[in-house]
């Protein structure tokens, strides 16, 4: 099943995409994805929706949002924009690391994406993302992947020259990613792709265009871990919960940094105002997004200096011999 979501008349409300995966019908008002997966019965027979004439909401509401970077390519070459001499750390090849961004920036597909306020290097991110569809604590790999309710293309929008100021901190990345998610235009249920999933890698074409012109190919299969091994991961000690998105990261040649550090110089441009960024991921279709203006930068104060005494090391008093 294809899944989307769009405002109508201030409210939510849900719609079963057809297979050309650019129109679709609305189901009663009051439904979520979710309900329909748990009533199938449920038909969408309301209001046709054209998506390319339609601004969409993200197909569900998210809970959480993970982002990961599985992709050994773009890990390299979005490295070498940073420090090209570095190489890439052994650490990285132990397990797939991830951070949380902001849920309450999830935006869809044909809205306008503001520049993250105070940033000259705005980027994209060509991902899919898993969605968790039933609630699951310390998962293996085998009992992840049936918490899995399917897939969506996810744009994890970047201000490279905020994201690698804020991380010499040691902490990050926070306001070089958190203006913006985009999440759309559908969310497929995963037996849609049991035909094109080998050892639990699915083989899906993604490609990324900027005002008309491809940039860059790749395919899901490249990813370095599957998303049970993600969720798996994500999962150790903790809870998975219906509505997180799990990001599988950019895919080579699926950002700006990565062709920056693979150029050595910041060619292609980053993103401007009035900029048209479509993702395509096949089966899942083309989610695109228009660049818009930054909202104004308010100023706060650089960190006020406190006097300190660093704490003695705590050391076991010695016991008295008798």
């Amino acid at each position: 099943m294809k899944f989307f979501r769009v405002l109508m008349d201030g409210v939510p409300r849900l719609g079963k995409a057809n297979d050309d995966l650019v129109s679709g019908r609305l189901y009663p008002d009051g439904l979520d994805a979710f309900d329909v997966l748990a009533r199938p019965s449920a038909v969408a027979d309301g209001e046709h929706v054209d998506f390319l004439a339609a601004e969409l909401l993200p197909p569900l509401d998210v809970t959480t949002i993970r982002d990961f970077i599985t992709f050994e390519q773009h890990t390299v070459g979005a490295l070498r924009s940073v420090a090209p001499d570095k190489g890439l750390p052994a650490a990285w090849y132990d397990a797939p690391a991830f951070y949380f961004t902001n849920p309450h920036a999830a935006t869809g597909h044909n809205s306008t994406v503001a520049l993250a306020p105070g940033s000259q290097q705005f980027d994209f991110e060509l991902e899919v993302a898993a969605i968790i569809g039933t609630d699951g604590y310390n998962l293996s790999p085998e009992e992840a992947e049936d918490h899995i309710a399917g897939y969506i293309i996810m744009n994890d929008w970047s201000a490279r020259d905020l994201q690698r100021h804020e991380m010499t901190v040691g902490l990050g990345p926070t306001k070089g990613k958190d203006t913006a998610t985009s999440l759309g235009p559908v969310f497929v249920t995963k037996d849609e792709f049991d035909d094109v999933t080998e050892g639990g890698f699915m083989n899906l074409q993604m490609s990324v265009s900027i005002n008309g012109q491809v940039l860059a190919t790749d395919s899901l299969a490249n990813m370095a871990w599957n998303f049970p091994e993600l969720i798996s991961y994500a999962s150790r000690g903790t809870w998975v919960r219906r509505g997180d998105v799990l990001g599988s990261g950019t895919c080579g040649g699926g950002c700006l940094a990565e062709m920056w550090g693979w150029a050595g110089s910041m060619t292609p441009e980053p993103l401007q105002r009035d900029d048209v960024v479509s993702l395509t991921v096949e089966r899942l279709g083309t989610l695109t997004n228009f660049i818009g203006e930054a909202a104004p930068v308010h100023e706060i104060p650089r960190a006020r200096r406190r006097p300190f005494t660093p704490p003695v090391p705590y050391a076991p008093a010695q016991e008295t011999a008798r």
